[in-house]
Parts: structure tokens; sequence; C-alpha cells
């Protein structure tokens, strides 16, 4: 039984993952600032504009404060919701963090301004995700239980509607199916979303998917006629590859039609000039593959992935066994249980692909990573690990039995004493817990510019966004093209530096 049709609404990726997928995470707010106000009018169900990792390249490459970031977005954009993605116990980093991290990470995002938060474990494994479902239900926020879309012999649509159940009884507020690597055929998405909606009536369903196989749009369109209450689109400017389906090109297929989102394309027209010049700003960290890679349905690789494989072997000088490396990616896949490949598991897998090419003999060299992987330090696999690879991974040490956080100590104290004096703020210290080998240079850094950049900010960020009232024999009031606050806000912080 498929849903009676109704508007779907639209959440923008433009402020994240769209900049994430194609720009390599370098999008720096003052870029994303001059434009708040046009964003606010659309009327987006959400924006998502913070995780994944932009938590790290914010101060890793961009020198900003990630959490001043949602603060002088939420300036800018007073009235869209905001949405952050959140790797469950990995929170936004790269490993599972003890449960007073998570804890007081959810706390001070929700402080600051996000208002739902996707939460994924990279193997769909939920005892990764109940400290942040707790945690973010304890602050009221809207939690939004996502699963990590694949395919394998394991993975089918029964197997994703028990665990969107079992979310549910979690007390996730919506479901996302969060398809990576752009897997999602049309008429498996219109499966799945109607089974979905059957089973649970009063629970939004989202999706997420990518363009990099090329059928992004069509799964998105076919996912709405089955019901799907929400879905992800990019602006068309930064859509596209190995981001997500067109904004405007959605809008513009389901103009008369009962799923309708009733967006301006005008608007969204506006917007997606602007980014386009913001994006011709960042052209040097465009990755190589820009249209549609048909490698994504053979080897099932997620675009960023093919993109790390390949900084992997160039820096190896062996890009000549790339093609090696990509059929070795998949038989490395199966024999560690068919884990989704997304953050970590697609580094874990695909850097153990890599190693077992360049050595000439398979687990001969083997990452720490993929040992705590084997040993169950990442979680459950979804399926059992090939037994010969467990034991030339691990010998004789027996995996452990039970969720991974609980054999992690508390971390918060140990990362306020590291930092001694740098740390004003309990979200310093959650930074430092996450990142510790860039948070004290970055709060070193930021000591010595007294939070100036934060303050004209935010202060041109207010006055882009206010309207003055006009009294009739006013003269017009000249129309300032979002793209000259750009420049403004570069000359103002230029001044304000040389003022210190």
């Amino acid at each position: 039984m498929v849903a009676q049709p109704k508007p779907v609404r639209i959440t923008d990726t433009v402020l994240r993952d769209a900049h994430q997928s194609l720009l390599a995470t370098r999008m720096r707010v003052q870029d994303m600032l001059p434009v708040g106000p046009l964003l606010d009018r659309v009327g987006f169900h959400s924006l998502e504009m913070w995780g994944g990792a932009t938590f790290d390249s914010a101060m890793r490459f961009l020198r900003e404060d990630p959490w001043e970031r949602v603060r002088l977005l939420r300036q800018a954009i007073p009235h869209t919701p905001f949405q952050m993605l959140l790797r469950g116990q990995n929170v936004v980093g790269y490993r599972h963090y003890a449960d007073d991290v998570v804890e007081r990470f959810v706390y001070h995002a929700a402080e600051v301004g996000i208002d739902i938060f996707r939460v994924f474990d990279a193997l769909n494994d939920l005892r990764n995700m109940e400290t942040a479902f707790a945690a973010i239900k304890k602050v009221g926020k809207h939690v939004q239980g996502a699963i990590s879309y694949t395919i394998s012999p394991v993975h089918d649509i029964p197997s994703y509607v028990e665990m969107a159940r079992r979310m549910v009884d979690m007390g996730a507020d919506s479901i996302c199916i969060k398809d990576m690597a752009g897997l999602l055929a049309p008429y498996v998405a219109y499966e799945l979303v109607a089974r979905l909606k059957e089973a649970f009536p009063h629970i939004p369903v989202q999706v997420h998917t990518h363009y990099t196989s090329g059928m992004g749009l069509a799964a998105i369109l076919k996912a709405v006629e089955a019901g799907a209450d929400v879905v992800d689109t990019a602006i068309s400017s930064l859509a596209l590859g190995t981001s997500q389906p067109p904004t405007e090109s959605l809008v513009a297929s389901l103009q008369g039609t009962p799923w309708d989102p009733g967006l301006d394309l005008g608007l969204l027209t506006e917007i997606a000039d602007y980014f386009a010049q913001v994006r011709n700003k960042y052209a040097k960290y465009e990755g190589q593959l820009r249209t549609v890679d048909v490698r994504v349905l053979a080897y099932q690789i997620p675009g960023g992935m093919l993109s790390n494989l390949d900084s992997q072997l160039r820096e190896q000088n062996a890009l000549d066994r790339y093609a090696e490396v990509l059929a070795e990616v998949p038989r490395v896949r199966a024999e560690l249980g068919y884990p989704p490949l997304v953050t970590p598991s697609s580094q874990i897998v695909g850097t153990q692909a890599v190693l077992n090419v360049l050595t000439g003999e398979r687990y001969k060299v083997v990452p720490k990573e993929v040992r705590q992987y084997v040993l169950g330090y990442y979680g459950r696999p979804p399926a059992p690990i090939d037994p010969e690879v467990q034991r030339k991974v691990a010998g004789e040490e027996k995996p452990i039995d039970g969720r991974p956080a609980d054999f992690l100590p508390p971390e918060l104290e140990k990362a306020r004493q590291s930092l001694g004096e740098l740390a004003e703020t309990e979200r310093d210290v959650i930074s430092q817990a996450l990142f510790p080998q860039i948070t004290p240079e970055f709060l070193r850094w930021r000591r010595t510019f007294t939070d100036v950049p934060g303050q004209v900010i935010a202060a041109i960020a207010a006055a882009v966004a206010y309207e003055p009232p006009r009294e009739e024999a006013a003269p017009p009031r000249e129309r300032i093209e979002p793209w000259k606050w750009a420049g403004r806000l570069e000359a103002t912080r230029a001044r304000a530096y040389r003022s210190l």
C-alpha cells in the first residue's frame, strides 16, 4: 500500500555534504553567511550544515572554530531548522569515543543551534547509536535514525525494515535511508520506502543519496512516489558528481503534481548563481570525478573512497595498480563481513585492499584499525568475518563480546588536563577529546586573534539579514548582491586584523 500523495519536503545539503563531496570540505563560513538570508527564505525542511567531516576540516584546514560556525550561521539563517550528521559513537571523528564525549557533544551541539541529528553507524550496529539517541532525546531535539544502505548477500529490504523497527523502538523521530555511494536503484527505492511507510505510517521517512552512479534523481523521484516525506538534494551549482541530485531539477520535475514542494525556482536560481561563484574559489580542491562513474555499481565504492584510493596509490607511485585495488576492495569487504563502505569502514577496507595489492601478499601487513575492527572494537559486522582472515589478523585473540564503548573509560577529564589553560570552555575540551593532534595548535592560533573574526562576521551577517522598515516616501533601498558582501567581509576582516 502506497501512501497518499502529498507535497514532499526538501533538505538541502549545500552547506555540508555537497561541498564535502565536491570540494574536500573546504568551504569557509565567510562564503556561506552572505547567502544565508536567501536560503532562509526558501522554505526548506532543513539545511544540512554540520557534522561529517566539517568539524575536523574547520580546525585542520580553515582555522575556523566549528562551534562558532553553527552560531554564526544561525544568526544569518534564524528560521530554517539546522541538521547535522552524527556518526553515532564515532561522533564526528574516526574512532569510537567514550560515552561522556558523545553526551556532552550532543548537549553543546543542541545549544549552539542544531535541531535535527541524523545518527548512523558504519556497521548498522545499533549498540553504537544508543548513547547518541538517549543524549539527543534528553536535550529535546529530533533524532533521525539512519540506515547505512548498501548491497550484499546479507543486506536486503526485510533486514532494513527490521533495523528501522528497532530504531523506532529506541525513540527515533524519523528514519533516513542513507545511500552514501549512489547504489540505491529507483525501483528498489520505491519498494524500500513503501515498505517503511507501510510498517511505520506515522514516522517520517527521508531519503539521502549521491549522484555518483547517475541514478540519484530517478531514485529520489521513485522514493517520492512511494511516500517519502523528505528528500535530500543540493543546489545545482554544487550538485551532481559525488554530490546530491540538483534541488531545482527535482522542484521543476514535481511542479503541478501532488508532490510539488512549492519552492520558488527563481529564488533557487539566485542561490545557485551565488554558489557557482563560490565554487570557482575552491576549484583546486575539485576531485577528478565530476560526472557519472559506473564503477561504483561494479565495486560498490563511494566516490570519496575512489578519491582516497587514487591518492594513496599516487603517493606510492603505484597508480598503475589502480584496477587491481578496485578488484581487491570487494574481496576484502566480503572477508570482513560486508560492512557498508562509509566512514570509518571505507577507510579500513580501502587501506587493507591497497596493502594487499602493493605488498604482493594478502594481509601480510595489517593496520591497527583493521585489527581493532576484527576484534570487535568498531562493533558487530553484518556477517561473520572469514575465519582464515580472522586468524591472520588477530591470531588466537578473541573478539570482545559487548558494546565497544563499554570498554572505553571516560575521556573528557583527561582531555581537560591535557589542554590546561588553553581550554576556555567545555567545547574546547570536547574538541580536544575528538582531535587531540590538531586542537591545541588551533586554540593557540585562535587566542592570538581574540575572537575578532567571529565578532566581525556576526555583525555583517546580522546586517545582511536585517530589513529596516521603510516609509512609502523613502527612496528604494539599493539591492546589494550577496556576492558583494563576501568581498566586503574580506576587507572588514583585514582592517580588523590590522587594528590588533
